[in-house]
């Protein structure tokens, strides 16, 4: 349990204080006696307090914070990243380098060159996983002016660092001058990163061309697979299933090797491939594999929607919809995964989402009221404030708004609204928070009640006394202003 000074930081730091949002974030990076080791939670106040100004906030993110927690939020830490790695800190310039290499990979010229002027400092100052990491950028952002050429007299061809961006003409020969190498079996092989890289890059390219040696593509995928490239492993995977990235059989082939298919793609999985997840969901389910376990194949669609997989997002939502009676959680878990795929523009998702939580129409009753409230209301009963603001905000009936139990009743994505252990007509529905407007107030409004007995307010009929008292106070101010007036 958090101290009392930690407490008082606390609440500063939702209170907007920049220096308490940035010594909260140090707090959850070391943890203690009052509050857990959380590279998470110290990151989303670490992240507020850059965003203040502080400089030493992205300095601990770039030292701190590794890649599989600031992954989740790509977008808004690239430039926290990119400043703690221009400032020399290399644990920032390799979280920086994994970043950009995320799929959906980022090739802005501008970033890609720092993180690699970044890198090819830390490669020189010994760090392999520096090398690692320089090798893939080049290959998946390479730099105009470094297309390599082969040099005259050169006895054997032998794939560079810098070779590794030419074009795929130049690229091929130096692919087939690997396979030519490579001993038969392909577990045997030793080949870099960048060498793997290079075989996927022209297995992917290759795959697509008509005429293209079949024998050959699948050669390049599985020495590049050995070697640890997930989309080489993907592609494997895919190409033993006989199945493409949605599951669909592909109408020619030799017969599928599901089992070894399996393997590969869980390697491409485990490097945090969403695709790979999906492809695993669908072979798990087919009759004709041994193995078939339908709890395995709910587990992989999990795992690719967490990934950040549409159609895996979709799929989970539908699911907990359909089984939202076997469990009251199963419709916060529908709404869950129905938002994040509507949010990668997934008509279906939206149109199933707006029939789960429908939108509030903005003309209840509470909206009219929220004008009338005065500073003297939220100052002699500020609950009441509060729960008429929160009626306004989410559409609540005025049972609804009375009778809710703000703090059980937020669930991060949504507002589970039931009040049927107090109202006999009342029935269980979701709303969603459906942007920043709505956060911010739910969270102010969940403090006010914080540390507040449902028993303070009364039952149903002293709240509802309470609120009609104060209406038919307003409603006489409002007639004796009109009076005023008309005089």
């Amino acid at each position: 349990m958090a101290n009392r000074e930690e407490l008082a930081v606390i609440r500063g730091a939702r209170a907007g204080d920049a220096a308490c949002q940035l010594k909260l974030g140090k707090l959850y990076l070391a943890g203690g006696a009052g509050l857990p080791c959380s590279p998470p939670t110290a990151l989303h106040w670490l992240a507020r307090a850059a965003a203040a100004g502080i400089d030493e906030a992205w300095l601990l993110i770039g030292r701190h914070i590794a890649w599989q927690y600031a992954s989740h939020h790509r977008a808004s830490l690239l430039d926290w990243y990119a400043r703690a790695s221009d400032a020399g800190i290399v644990q920032a310039t390799l979280t920086l380098a994994q970043l950009l290499l995320q799929e959906p990979v980022i090739t802005q010229p501008g970033l890609c060159q720092r993180a690699r002027r970044a890198l090819e400092a830390a490669a020189r100052a010994g760090s392999g996983e520096a090398g690692v990491l320089l090798a893939r950028l080049r290959l998946a952002a390479p730099e105009p002016a470094q297309a390599a050429v082969a040099q005259p007299g050169r006895g054997s061809v032998e794939p560079t660092l810098h070779e590794a961006a030419v074009p795929l003409a130049e690229a091929l020969p130096l692919a087939r001058a690997l396979l030519a190498r490579a001993p038969a079996d392909c577990a045997a092989w030793a080949g870099s990163a960048a060498d793997a890289a290079l075989l996927a890059r022209c297995a992917e390219a290759l795959a697509g061309t008509p005429g293209a040696d079949g024998d050959e593509v699948q050669r390049m995928r599985e020495l590049a697979a050995t070697a640890g490239d997930r989309r080489a492993q993907l592609a494997l995977g895919l190409s033993l299933a006989r199945i493409d990235a949605e599951g669909v059989r592909l109408p020619h082939g030799c017969p599928a090797s599901f089992k070894r298919a399996v393997r590969w793609l869980t390697l491409a999985g485990e490097q945090g491939l969403a695709d790979a997840w999906f492809a695993l969901s669908r072979i798990y389910v087919k009759p004709e594999f041994s193995q078939r376990c339908v709890g395995e194949a709910q587990a992989c669609l999990e795992r690719a929607a967490a990934l950040g997989h549409g159609g895996a997002q979709l799929e989970c939502g539908l699911q907990a919809w359909r089984m939202r009676r076997s469990c009251d959680s199963n419709d916060v878990k529908a709404a869950y995964w129905l938002q994040k795929a509507a949010a990668q523009h997934c008509d279906q998702a939206a149109e199933v989402l707006a029939r789960i939580a429908p939108a509030p129409d903005g003309t209840g009753w509470a909206v009219s009221l929220l004008p009338l409230l005065t500073r003297e209301l939220a100052s002699n009963q500020p609950l009441l404030a509060a729960r008429i603001e929160l009626a306004a905000l989410f559409g609540l009936t005025r049972a609804e708004a009375l009778l809710l139990d703000v703090k059980a009743a937020d669930e991060g994505h949504c507002l589970v609204v039931d009040i049927r252990a107090s109202y006999g007509r009342g029935r269980r529905r979701l709303v969603l928070v459906e942007n920043a407007r709505q956060r911010q107030a739910l969270d102010r409004i969940a403090r006010q009640f914080e540390h507040v007995d449902g028993h303070l307010e009364g039952n149903y009929r002293q709240r509802l006394y309470r609120f009609k008292t104060w209406l038919q106070s307003v409603e006489a101010g409002v007639a004796g202003g009109r009076a005023r007036l008309a005089a």
